[in-house]
C-alpha cells in the first residue's frame, strides 16, 4: 500500500511540474502578444507598429518644428506629449497637449488600431506631422466625440488651422 501512495504523489508531482512549465510559456505567449516594451525605467503599452523610446522630440521641440510649418507641409518625426483627451466613442482619435493651449490632432493610420478610451497620461507617437484647415462640420463632429454640449457644438462656426498627426505607432506610458 505504502508504494501505492508513494507512486501516486511522485506521479501527481511530475504532472504538476509540467503543468506549471505550460503555464509559463502561456504567460510569456500572453505577454509577447501584449509588445510591451520597456524603455530605461518606464514601461509603455504598445499599439499600432512596433516603435522605440529612443530620439524622441519633447512637446515644446514638435509645437516649435509646427510653428515653421505650413498647410500642405509635412515632417516624419516622434515625440512625445501629454493625452489631453481621447475620442469617448472608439479611441479613434486624440489630442495631445504641446503648449501654450495648443493641441495636436492624432489619428491612427488606416484606422490600422486605436487607443483606449479611458487612455491618458504621457505617450510617444510615431508617423507624419502636418498642419491643415479644418472644416466647421468636422470640427463639429469631433466636439460631438469628444462629448462637448450642444451649446459648445453651437459655438463652432469658423474652420480652423489644426495641427495633425498621422501616429503609425504609440506607445502609452503605463
Amino acid at each position: 500500500m505504502k508504494k501505492i501512495v508513494f507512486f501516486l504523489a511522485a506521479f501527481t508531482a511530475v504532472i504538476a511540474c509540467k503543468d506549471a512549465k505550460t503555464t509559463d510559456k502561456t504567460a510569456d505567449t500572453k505577454q509577447e502578444n501584449k509588445q510591451e516594451t520597456k524603455a530605461p525605467e518606464m514601461a509603455y503599452a504598445s499599439y499600432g507598429d512596433k516603435i522605440d523610446a529612443e530620439n524622441v522630440l519633447t512637446a515644446a521641440e514638435i509645437k516649435e518644428k509646427y510653428d515653421n510649418m505650413k498647410v500642405g507641409d509635412t515632417i516624419n518625426v516622434k515625440f512625445t506629449s501629454k493625452i489631453n483627451s481621447v475620442c469617448s466613442k472608439k479611441g479613434c482619435w486624440m489630442r495631445l497637449d504641446v503648449g501654450n493651449e495648443e493641441e495636436v490632432m492624432v489619428r491612427f493610420k488606416d484606422y490600422g488600431f486605436f487607443m483606449p478610451l479611458d487612455a491618458k497620461g504621457e505617450v510617444i507617437v510615431n508617423g507624419k506631422a502636418f498642419v491643415q484647415e479644418t472644416s466647421v462640420d468636422e470640427l463639429k463632429h469631433y466636439a460631438e466625440d469628444a462629448g462637448k454640449s450642444e451649446e459648445e457644438i453651437a459655438k463652432i462656426t469658423e474652420p480652423a488651422k489644426t495641427l495633425s498627426f498621422v501616429a503609425d505607432g504609440v506607445l502609452l506610458k503605463n
